[in-house]
């Protein structure tokens, strides 16, 4: 029985429409949605419907977005002329949104890709207006910079001419003719679609036969577009101008600039690297969105008691506080959080930094520029004769920016900084090693804290998995040298969490958390700093006084859902 019956039969329809129905759609061909619309039947209803008469169940997208890695799983070519759109894969299942079930070539399609893939298929019925809504987010990235790319082939030669002829002592304004250039749009496109994807850094690398765009999302790096080989002179040249400051003529060697754009009605900057290599220059940039807003400590991820920990230092009148970790593990964005404790109106803070990626209420905000000499310890310098209270130094670098900080803090004042080192306890070393004495680092350190990110477990993605067996003996090994009483901690756990992929988050995770080791200075662990700054010693008594590691506070987060126990191997 055909489903125009079905209506008929159900009485959703009677003969008047049937015959309309009949006329429009079979013999002049227009949509049977769009019709029945004219009639007073509303697409829910017509989809609840179909879902009824085909038994498929209904998918509604407004509340379960479709991922652009979906949509990897089949080509746009199939997804429009069968109208349907793949929807992720959970627990090995392929699951697909389809409009009209009776299209038997739809079916056959979907069941090609599957096999291609190895896993079964189920469906799911979506509505005209989902389809029509998602399947634009094909034409996303790649769609409007192929447009670009057809308007850019009849201009390129003569854009790549004039980039190409530029010599050292030519006016370089000659070469704007680029910015007339489709090429313009292939670079918005770029930055409009990695602001919206909600990219950290835009990688353009050329390659031997092409160029590849690379967007940097949660920590990981993701292939987002490939560009003709032709292309990379005119869009790095393009990003060049941009900043303003960076030469066109000089491909020898790395340059570095900024630039900022207002991308869907807000302001973005943008810091951008150039890199020389065998095919051509590599283009790195580091998106900066000053409107995202400072995180609370809560939402970077830490616990109750690592709050106190912090909110107990921060309220010191005088002292160092030093954030360790590598790059990107987000020490920048945890020490705007620190500063946002703060009373900034009874307090002066001040920042120096490189560069300012948020604007703080309440704060000067400084950005130093060591091209003009301007460098953290020159900054440094002369924010102490600025009568501040709270001190912000982006990075501790070098031996004279360390001295600084120091005899800031002797002299009443609370600094905040960070400091490339890999665990919270080899701050000492790493101090020590830079030139400080010890007996300056034991009366002005307050607290240092290690930090990485990880992954952050979606609400729906949380898969309990029973705390036993292998699992359990790591742990009690990593947890050895604490206290009875941190081991209560890990030992009155029966489950940690793993993620698994839901129709609404393919991954099983989106952001990423924090998780941090904090070293806390007293009078006993001052003592040993003074006597003998060895980091297994300094090490040792800290956990005696109940530290937590990273991986430890990781196992902790896995117990509450918080990070799979799968991420706790990389640590």
């Amino acid at each position: 029985m055909a489903f125009i019956d079905y209506l008929l039969q159900h009485e959703i329809i009677d003969q008047s429409v049937m015959k309309d129905v009949q006329k429009r759609v079979f013999q002049e061909g227009q949509g049977l949605e769009e019709v029945l619309e004219s009639h007073g039947i509303k697409p829910t209803q017509l989809l609840k419907s179909r879902s009824d008469y085909s038994g498929i169940p209904v998918r509604d997208l407004k509340k379960n977005e479709v991922s652009f890695k979906s949509l990897e799983y089949a080509p746009e070519e199939s997804a429009l002329h069968y109208r349907f759109l793949p929807l992720g894969i959970a627990g090995d299942v392929l699951e697909v949104g389809i409009v009209d079930p009776d299209n038997i070539g739809a079916r056959d399609a979907i069941q090609f890709i599957a096999n291609k893939l190895d896993i079964p298929f189920k469906l799911f019925l979506i509505s005209e207006e989902d389809f029509t809504e998602n399947v634009k987010k094909y034409k996303g990235l790649s769609g409007e910079v192929n447009k670009a790319l057809s308007e850019l082939e009849t201009e390129l030669d003569d854009t790549e001419r004039a980039i190409a002829n530029v010599e050292p002592a030519q006016d370089l304004s000659k070469t704007r003719i680029i910015e007339d250039a489709p090429v313009t749009k292939i670079v918005a496109v770029i930055l409009r679609h990695a602001i919206e994807g909600k990219a950290s850094d835009v990688h353009v690398e050329p390659l031997e036969n092409k160029v590849r765009v690379r967007f940097r999302v949660d920590g990981d790096m993701y292939t987002s577009l490939v560009l003709p080989k032709q292309v990379n002179n005119a869009v790095v040249a393009r990003i060049k101008i941009l900043t303003g400051n960076m030469k066109l003529d000089e491909k020898r060697k790395p340059q570095d600039g900024r630039f900022s754009a207002h991308i869907e009605g807000r302001k973005v900057d943008f810091r951008v690297s150039t890199f020389p290599t065998y095919y051509g220059e590599k283009v790195v940039m580091r998106i900066l969105d000053k409107e995202k807003g400072v995180l609370s400590l809560t939402d970077l991820g830490m616990t109750d008691r690592q709050k106190k920990v912090v909110e107990k230092a921060i309220n010191r009148p005088y002292g160092i506080i030093l954030l360790t970790g590598p790059t990107g593990s987000g020490k920048t964005t945890t020490l705007y959080s620190m500063l946002n404790e703060l009373d900034r109106d009874s307090n002066n803070v001040v920042s120096l930094e490189d560069p300012v990626e948020y604007n703080m209420e309440g704060v000067s905000q400084s950005q130093v520029r060591p091209e003009i000499g301007y460098t953290f310890a020159g900054g440094l310098r002369s924010i102490l004769r600025q009568d501040p209270d709270v001190i912000m130094v982006g990075e501790i670098r070098d031996k004279e920016t360390a001295q600084l900080a120091i005899q800031a803090a002797l002299t009443g004042h609370l600094v905040f900084s960070t400091l490339h080192t890999n665990t919270a306890t080899g701050v000492i070393s790493r101090l020590v090693d830079m030139g400080i004495d010890p007996y300056l680092i034991a009366p002005t350190l307050v607290l240092a804290i290690g930090q990485r990110l990880l992954p952050r477990m979606c609400a729906d993605a949380k898969k309990k998995r029973v705390f036993e067996g292998s699992m359990k003996e790591m742990v009690e090994k990593q947890i050895a040298d604490l206290s009875e009483e941190k081991k209560a901690l890990f030992r009155n756990q029966t489950h940690v969490h793993e993620a698994q992929p839901t129709e609404g988050c393919p991954s099983g995770t989106r952001g990423r958390v924090g998780i941090f080791e904090m070293f806390e200075i007293d009078s006993d662990i001052g003592h040993v700093i003074v006597s003998n700054p060895v980091e297994e010693d300094i090490y040792t008594i800290a956990r005696k006084k109940g530290m937590l590691t990273m991986k430890e506070d990781a196992i902790l987060k896995s117990f509450n859902g918080q990070v799979s126990f799968d991420e706790i191997s990389f640590l």
